[in-house]
């Protein structure tokens, strides 16, 4: 079920909002912590996907799965340092950030300032396509041409979602900046890309090249699949929140908007709790591993959209806002 905010009143919204600020507080034993549990697992099956190369490269891509299990929870990390929730010092989560940015090709300040932007606007018709997956309405699509429509059926498609979409984002899109982008974030993008450079040089000195990329690429593969999968799984659902600017309501979009993905315990783990995906929007600054318990604490006090793993797949299925039914719908669904 999902709760409403027209049922939800003045009080009960203070409670909600006192309850998550009690676990906004990051723990630095646990941070550190989870910093070894996850990049030094990485850089060691790094090191054995580069040995495997020897043997079969059936077992280097049997080990970048895991792999890519372990950067998935680097990445939760370099999420939670965007957000100044991973540490309390600014410095810190800044170094981490940037850091943990270059395993997967991004440039901390730039990724976050449009990470900030989802947040600000999520479930805001008026207001998509700020880091978010572009959502089409059915009368927008209607309205296209055939050949736009396609593009759009394209985007939409799980090939491209979870596929090409993800190498785009990390390898590519990241690596240019627009006119538009203030002085920090060209400065973000620019640091990083030399970075970068330095790394793929000592790679292709050290190892080569071909190594490098048999080893990197696979990894990237499935972690940025699975990245894009948690991502878009856990705002595309059928009764999902979206409503016009001036009616749009921050709580309904953290409740409403963003789903708990109930995830087996290893998946949960691997994802760094981001399945927790409504605590995480109602309080950006509660760290990854302290939103189990915040979503605990807050049981008696509301209700979430639950996904769980099977009927997650169904959400594939989700193509277009309906204004009228109010809820995402797929292409077949269309009357016209």
């Amino acid at each position: 079920m999902h709760s409403s905010d027209s049922r939800i009143d003045t009080s009960q919204r203070a409670s909600i909002y006192r309850v998550a600020s009690q676990f906004q507080h990051p723990i630095l034993s646990r941070s550190l912590r989870q910093i070894a549990n996850s990049a030094l697992p990485y850089f060691a099956f790094l090191v054995a996907m580069y040995w495997s190369l020897g043997i079969s490269y059936w077992l280097t891509l049997g080990l970048s799965i895991p792999a890519a299990g372990f950067l998935v929870r680097v990445f939760i990390i370099f999420h939670d340092c965007g957000h100044g929730s991973f540490f309390h010092s600014r410095s810190a989560n800044r170094l981490v950030g940037f850091l943990s940015g270059l395993l997967f090709f991004l440039p901390y300040h730039y990724w976050t300032h449009q990470h900030s932007l989802h947040h600000a606007t999520a479930g805001d018709l008026d207001h998509r396509g700020q880091g978010d997956i572009h959502t089409l309405t059915v009368r927008e699509y209607l309205k296209l041409s055939p050949f736009r429509r396609l593009m759009y059926r394209i985007y939409r498609h799980p090939i491209t979602l979870l596929g090409v979409g993800p190498l785009f984002v990390f390898l590519i899109r990241y690596r240019f900046w627009t006119p538009s982008d203030g002085v920090r974030r060209r400065r973000s993008a620019l640091l990083t890309n030399a970075a970068l450079s330095v790394i793929v040089l000592g790679a292709a000195l050290t190892i080569g090249i071909k190594a490098y990329l048999m080893i990197q690429l696979p990894i990237m593969i499935v972690a940025g699949a699975a990245g894009v999968w948690l991502f878009y799984v856990q705002h595309q659902f059928p009764d999902t929140y979206w409503e016009v600017h001036d009616r749009w309501n921050h709580l309904r979009g953290a409740l409403e908007g963003s789903s708990f993905y109930e995830l087996p315990r290893l998946l949960q783990w691997f994802s760094g709790n981001i399945g927790f995906h409504h605590v995480h929007h109602l309080s950006p600054r509660i760290p990854n591993y302290r939103l189990q318990a915040c979503h605990q604490a807050l049981a008696g006090l509301c209700q979430v959209k639950t996904v769980r793993l099977r009927e997650s797949l169904r959400t594939l299925q989700c193509h277009l806002w309906d204004e009228d039914r109010r809820r995402l719908i797929a292409f077949a669904e269309l009357s016209g």
